[in-house]
């Protein structure tokens, strides 16, 4: 069950860095970069989101794999 829990969080934590990394490129992100010199909030937290979650999800399978 562990594993498939961490699994699921590696898989999870794919898929947001990628749709962080789509927001990253996206117009309103440019305008919000233009103006303020950052990336909107939610490009920030789905990559910040995403980068825990494949951490974690990575830890997970590797402990599971000591066992």
């Amino acid at each position: 069950m562990t594993r498939a829990i961490s699994l699921a969080l590696v898989i999870g934590g794919v898929l947001l860095l990628y749709f962080g990394g789509q927001s990253l490129h996206s117009f309103g992100n440019d305008v919000s970069r233009f103006f303020t010199g950052a990336p909107t909030d939610k490009t920030i937290w789905l990559l910040v989101g995403g980068a825990v979650a494949l951490i974690a999800g990575l830890i997970g399978l590797a402990a599971s794999a000591r066992q």
